[in-house]
């Protein structure tokens, strides 16, 4: 089965309080977009990636390819206005049956292994959503009574990418019309009218917004990759 990873490299760097959008800060020397890129690479040699970069930030994605990978098996193209077009826009690049991964570039402890699971969980199901249990209490707002509730911890989950699918889900799944509310891939596959499979992610597959997480990824990397690998 072909497969093909739309990585999602669209964000500012507002949150971070960053001049630049966060996947081109420098974590241990290299920048973050850099270490995504390298574990799908690793994932499967028969792999093909799909940037999507800020228009203003093409030659920015280009230098980081340039120096450390090369184009055989990355192209680039133009984010949208929401993660929905650009998602569109990386979709419009696969012409093929297909598993395709969908992943935030600033998730940039992604592991192989989770990868792996995705690819094998979507083969199966036709769809593989990461999620982890939250470990913090739970309540829900309801802003139009000015009340809140708590709910059970444990039927509670947070998404994470990649979000896999085959491309028979994902490609007519975009065609519908953008709603506010589509948040990731799954919610625009629902929408759709389908159902999605969710899978055990990892914990440490952090997305960094703020600069704690900058900081946080840099001793989980410390700590799990050899000075070699960093």
């Amino acid at each position: 089965m072909n497969k093909y990873a739309i990585i999602v490299a669209g964000g500012s760097g507002k949150r971070m309080g960053s001049a630049v959008p966060k996947q081109f800060l420098l974590l241990h020397g290299k920048p973050v977009l850099y270490y995504t890129i390298k574990t799908f690479l690793e994932a499967f040699d028969d792999l093909q990636l799909v940037l999507v970069l800020p228009e203003d930030y093409a030659d920015m994605g280009r230098e980081i390819i340039d120096a450390y990978f090369d184009y055989n098996r990355i192209q680039i193209t133009s984010g949208g206005e929401t993660r929905f077009h650009s998602v569109q826009n990386g979709l419009r690049l696969i012409h093929s049956d297909a598993i395709i991964f969908v992943h935030d570039a600033v998730r940039c402890l992604v592991t192989v292994d989770l990868i792996q699971r995705c690819y094998e969980h979507a083969l199966r199901m036709g769809s593989a959503v990461p999620v982890t249990i939250s470990r913090d209490s739970v309540r829900l707002l309801n802003e139009e009574l000015n009340d809140n509730e708590v709910l059970d911890r444990n039927k509670v989950v947070l998404v994470q990418t990649p979000q896999t699918f085959h491309s028979r889900i994902l490609r007519p799944a975009f065609e519908i019309d953008f709603k506010e509310r589509f948040t990731d891939e799954a919610t625009v596959v629902e929408a759709y009218g389908l159902k999605i499979s969710l899978i055990e992610g990892e914990e440490n597959n952090l997305k960094i917004t703020r600069p704690v997480d900058l900081l946080i990824a840099e001793k989980l990397l410390e700590a799990n990759l050899s000075p070699q690998s960093v």
